[in-house]
């Protein structure tokens, strides 16, 4: 019940009737007491153990809000009980652990979901199914740029700033990397990467990175993020243009605090360019991972965003973060 976790649980839950706050956990008496004073909450739905809890409320699911650390065991313990699970990303920090919870959902007959809220929402729906439906032709490029202004100071240093491992790669570009699985439908196959920090960023870990990377389908991706760029900032999902036989398709999406600032712009090699209109959407950001998670209960079926698939997407990061490491190309793991 960090401040992520009282998000959830104020804002989030809410908004999905079909899913109910039957109890909230977290070994610090602290982060109890500041949701008790956001959300009236009983006392006796608040616990100090996920064990008390699940001994003591009819829980279905349980949903993962702790710092990556936390991932794995929670998630473990819930499957071992019996419980579907919805985990916040990145799923885990390896793909060897990622595969043994997934074979444990299988084994106990739960569903295990991540949470990759970037997927829900309308330009990226749109841009998947654009790809989808071929309309400019084969695509063969696609660049994407991330940049948020966030060095510690100015700024009031923030969980990812403490992050000595790879900050950018795999608290953020995580999303990104995901979104690539979806948009362009295919798998990666092969990436390079450098990743650096500077002495007065802040950040413990490198905050800052560029890749390329190759995928199955013989598309070429050219990827920048930065935590502590003084250019313009970026929608969270970043500035996407992708290069396609007969023209450019280009989108940012996921505004700041749920604002949705998406847009979709389609420039045909010969014609002018149009802006797309975009579909409405019941449920966007966590909101509609948790509807899909929801429903994919009640239809007995394997979420979008399901453990088995975010395989593809762990794999993903890990290889990123071997790259930077090895300063070499790195295939990505099937």
């Amino acid at each position: 019940m960090g401040f992520w976790g009282r998000d959830w649980a104020r804002m989030v839950i809410p908004e999905i009737p079909e899913v109910e706050l039957v109890g909230v956990v977290d070994s610090d008496a602290r982060a109890i007491g500041l949701l008790q004073e956001q959300l009236p909450i009983s006392p006796r739905r608040c616990f100090s153990s996920l064990e008390g809890a699940l001994d003591a409320t009819p829980a279905d699911a349980v949903l993962v809000t702790t710092t990556l650390p936390g991932h794995a065991p929670i998630t473990r313990a819930a499957l071992d009980a019996g419980l579907h699970v919805l985990v916040e990303k990145p799923f885990t920090d390896t793909l060897e652990c990622a595969q043994e919870l997934v074979d444990l959902a299988a084994a106990k007959g739960s569903t295990l979901m991540v949470s990759q809220n970037y997927r829900f929402f309308p330009a990226v729906r749109t841009a998947a199914a654009l790809v989808k439906e071929a309309s400019l032709g084969e695509l063969y490029e696609v660049s994407i740029d991330f940049r948020r202004n966030d060095p510690s100071p100015p700024n009031p240093s923030r969980r990812h700033h403490t992050h000595d491992v790879q900050p950018l790669l795999i608290d953020m570009s995580i999303h990104h990397f995901d979104l690539l699985r979806l948009i362009l439908g295919s798998e990666p196959k092969s990436i390079t990467c450098e990743a650096w920090n500077r002495p007065w960023s802040g950040f413990q870990g490198p905050c800052a990175a560029v890749a390329s990377i190759r995928f199955d389908s013989a598309v070429v991706v050219s990827y920048r993020g930065s935590w502590i760029s003084a250019g313009p900032e970026t929608a969270w999902a970043g500035e996407w243009t992708m290069e396609f036989e007969r023209g450019q398709l280009s989108f940012t999406s996921r505004g700041e605090d749920n604002v949705p600032q998406d847009k979709v712009v389609l420039r045909p090699r010969r014609g002018r360019a149009r802006t797309v209109a975009l579909p409405s959407l019941a449920h966007i950001d966590r909101a509609g991972s948790l509807a899909e998670f929801a429903s994919s209960l009640r239809e007995r079926r394997e979420p979008e965003t399901s453990g088995r698939d975010n395989l593809g997407t762990v794999a993903f990061m890990t290889a990123a973060v071997k790259a930077t490491e090895r300063r070499e190309w790195v295939e990505v793991e099937k």
